[in-house]
């Protein structure tokens, strides 16, 4: 029997929640106004404000009517996962929509990129508030590992969309750097899937542990990426290098977010496990 609980939507998670609804809503209906560009950057824009707006408004339907609780997934882990995903795509959105697209007279586009920026301030206050305590029992997603692995699954989805196959394919050291962002990718994404669907227990072997060799096995490959993908496409790119600028980058910050991942991880299995 679904049951009204209207203490969802006035505790703080509720309140920003439906903040973020509006000032999602109010981005994506101004720009919407000034025209359509058929561009990449323009379309993930308008595709981040829609997501968010339209998970944030279904997340706070759900709880409202306690339909939440008959879902078969980690409720806690999902809405966490969730709102670090909205903040990184309401910061890359902050970032991108205002260089490519407003100018010191657009008004509507402005507006939006002041709403998209207050957005994304919502969404980190979320991830605050719904992020593990420390002594607190919670899901995997909710803790600062957890975070990491969204962070890292959102970064290589950068990468992917910067990416040139009719330049990477031609060397293959910058095969292989494809290929370690596919790897690392599938295997954060599965953590992800299974956390929230509470499917941990299928894994082969104790969860932490796997997910620790896995961590030290991503350093190495990535640290491998660092050094090979700039080697290979600024000797042998033709033309603007902004996209390979950005993988680059990408890579490095990729690489720093899986060597916390795995002192968290070395912390989690040798320290916190003993105890």
């Amino acid at each position: 029997m679904v049951t009204v609980d209207f203490k969802t939507l006035t505790a703080p998670v509720g309140i920003v929640r439906i903040l973020a609804v509006f000032l999602t809503c109010i981005s994506f209906s101004l720009v919407a106004s000034v025209g359509h560009f058929s561009q990449s950057f323009w379309a993930w824009c308008m595709f981040s404000w829609c997501f968010c707006f339209c998970i944030t408004f279904l997340v706070l339907l759900l709880e409202l009517t306690t339909l939440n609780t008959k879902l078969p997934i980690s409720w806690d882990d999902f809405t966490a996962a969730f709102a670090m995903l909205a903040t990184l795509m309401m910061f890359t959105a902050a970032v991108i929509y205002p260089y490519f697209y407003v100018c010191s007279s657009c008004g509507r586009g402005i507006g939006a990129s002041v709403t998209t920026c207050l957005a994304f301030v919502l969404y980190a206050v979320e991830v605050g508030l719904t992020r593990a305590k420390p002594g607190e029992i919670s899901g995997f997603l909710s803790t600062i590992p957890g975070l990491l692995k969204v962070l890292e699954a959102f970064v290589a989805c950068i990468i992917f969309i910067c990416l040139d196959y009719t330049f990477y394919s031609s060397f293959p050291g910058l095969q292989w750097c494809v290929a370690v962002y596919s790897i690392c990718f599938i295997f954060a994404l599965l953590v992800i899937i299974f956390t929230i669907g509470r499917l941990l227990s299928l894994f082969p072997a104790p969860f932490d542990k796997v997910l620790t060799v896995c961590n030290v096995l991503a350093v190495l490959m990535y640290f491998t990426a660092v050094v090979i993908w700039p080697f290979y496409s600024f000797r042998n790119v033709v033309g603007p290098k902004d996209f390979y600028i950005v993988i680059t980058v990408m890579t490095c910050f990729n690489l720093i977010a899986y060597i916390v991942d795995t002192v968290y991880s070395f912390k989690l299995v040798f320290f916190v496990s003993r105890t």
